[in-house]
C-alpha cells in the first residue's frame, strides 16, 4: 500500500517541478498516523487479492444521523468542513470539527451525526480490495 502513497508523493512533486515553483514550497504535514481507529482498536491486516483504494467526500446535512453499519476496510478520512460526532455501538464517541483527521472504526458498528448548524462535509480513503464491500449497514432488529 506505501508504494501506492509514495508515488502520490512523487507525481505532487513532478506537477510542482513542471509549473516552475520550488520544491522548497511544498509543505508536508503528518494529520494524523496509527496502527489504531479513533477508540483505540487494533486496525486488521490488510486483505489479500487485486487492491482497491476509493476515495469519497461525503456530505452530510445538518441534523442528519447515519444509519448504523460498519466498514470492512481500513480507511481514513479529514473532516473538510463543519462538525460532526461519531458514537460506535459499544457507546465511544468521536467529536470532530472542520480539520479533524479520523482512522475510521473497521468491524464495529458505528454511526455519525451532524449537530452542527452547516453541511460537514467529509474525505474519506478506503484500502481494500476489489471483493471487499467497503460499508455494510446494521440490519435494523
Amino acid at each position: 500500500m506505501s508504494k501506492y502513497f509514495f508515488g502520490i508523493i512523487a507525481l505532487l512533486l513532478f506537477s510542482c517541478a513542471e509549473s516552475n515553483k520550488s520544491i522548497d514550497e511544498i509543505q508536508i504535514e503528518t494529520l494524523v498516523e496509527s496502527s489504531l481507529s479513533w477508540n483505540g482498536d487494533s486496525l486488521p491486516p490488510y486483505p489479500d487479492g487485486i487492491p482497491k483504494v476509493t476515495i469519497l467526500k461525503v456530505s452530510i446535512p445538518p441534523g442528519a444521523n447515519l444509519k448504523m453499519h460498519k466498514h470492512l476496510v481500513i480507511n481514513a478520512g479529514v473532516l473538510i468542513k463543519g462538525e460532526l460526532t461519531v458514537i460506535s455501538e459499544r457507546g465511544n464517541t468521536l467529536k470532530m470539527k472542520k480539520g479533524d483527521p479520523i482512522i475510521e472504526l473497521v468491524n464495529t458498528f458505528h454511526f455519525g451525526m451532524n449537530e452542527g448548524k452547516e453541511t460537514a462535509e467529509i474525505v474519506v480513503v478506503y484500502a481494500g480490495d476489489l471483493e471487499t464491500p467497503i460499508t455494510v449497514a446494521k440490519l435494523e432488529e
